[in-house]
């Protein structure tokens, strides 16, 4: 047997594979360089806004990323007591270079008052609108009398701290920011006898998101989808400064300090959503939060849904996730 016949092609087979996967290396490199290119006009107190964007938005997950990703991955499935959560999923990203990656991104959720935020869209893109009618902001002065059915924070396992009185009269704007701020379910039920049924479905339509009022099914909602909100606040792009502004300052002042925000440094401010849900029906609850974290010059957006046995449990999963996540954002960036 001649041993060179047999080594040589054996030999340009594994070069020739070799070479190929430097190509590609290099392509992929050369392909993210090409189609993901973001230019900002800089940071202005919560808002980036975008000013033009050559993406392929899902082509490449940064591998620089991946052990970050790992360390998640790891907590969620070997250090976390699998009696706290029956399912968690998670989205990352960073808001300014546009790395990301996400954990479980096809499980869906209940959004729950997760609502709040695309209903707060709704009005201030009207309010933009109607902007000029007359002196102020005719739909944001608008006065709503407290009247409902009944009290629908009766439902909340969260309640407000503050309540609205009964026959009160209150602007929109102050609804939006009892809704926001406190997550109360009853400004929420005023608010939606005040926002057009079709300019709230215009919002899910542009993002490609299912609208809640056209779904049989409750859990439809998944990590990565929800995400898109805070990106349109974060960029501007849907509403103008203003109001993208106005609307991640105001949920940067929400009540709910637990979650995210416990597992970040107290001088770091995050604008960011809660959302919680009861099932009667197994008993398990469901329990959201989906912000952005300001890292100083590197904000990053984190949404985590979950649901377990009960809340308390789920608080402590999304707290460690959001600390783990700020301590890996942190070690990256002081390398650097």
């Amino acid at each position: 047997m001649n041993l060179k016949k047999v080594v040589a092609p054996v030999l340009i087979l594994v070069l020739g594979i070799a070479i190929g996967y430097a190509a590609r290396d290099v392509m992929l490199k050369e392909r993210t360089r090409n189609t993901f290119v973001e230019r900002r006009e800089g940071e202005v107190n919560h808002i980036n806004p975008l000013l033009e964007c050559d993406i392929a938005d899902n082509v490449l997950r940064n591998v620089e990323l991946r052990p970050f990703q790992e360390k998640l991955e790891a907590f969620l499935n070997t250090r976390m007591d699998k009696r706290w959560a029956s399912s968690v999923s998670v989205y990352f990203r960073e808001l300014n270079d546009g790395l990301w990656f996400s954990i479980g991104e096809t499980r869906k959720f209940v959004p729950a008052s997760l609502r709040k935020v695309p209903l707060m869209i709704t009005l201030l893109k009207k309010a933009e609108q109607g902007k000029g009618e007359r002196k102020g902001n005719a739909l944001l002065d608008r006065e709503v009398k407290f009247e409902l059915s009944r009290d629908y924070n009766a439902d909340q396992n969260i309640k407000p701290s503050q309540l609205m009185v009964p026959g009160r009269r209150y602007t929109v704007r102050d609804l939006i920011y009892r809704m926001i701020v406190y997550s109360d379910n009853n400004a929420f039920r005023l608010l939606t006898t005040v926002a057009d049924p079709v300019d709230l479905g215009n919002i899910y339509a542009t993002l490609r998101i299912q609208n809640p009022a056209v779904t049989q099914d409750d859990d439809f909602l998944s990590v990565q989808t929800y995400a898109s909100f805070f990106r349109i606040l974060y960029n501007a792009t849907y509403l103008n400064r203003e109001s993208s502004d106005w609307a991640l300052d105001l949920m940067s002042k929400s009540e709910f300090r637990a979650g995210l925000v416990e597992g970040v440094p107290p001088e770091v401010m995050v604008s960011h959503k809660f959302g919680e849900h009861s099932d009667a029906r197994d008993g398990t609850v469901q329990l959201h939060d989906c912000g952005i974290i300001y890292y100083p010059q590197h904000p990053y957006m984190l949404c985590v849904m979950s649901q377990g046995p009960n809340f308390e449990f789920l608080d402590d999963v999304i707290r460690e996730v959001s600390r783990i996540t700020y301590s890996e954002v942190d070690e990256q960036h002081k390398k650097h």
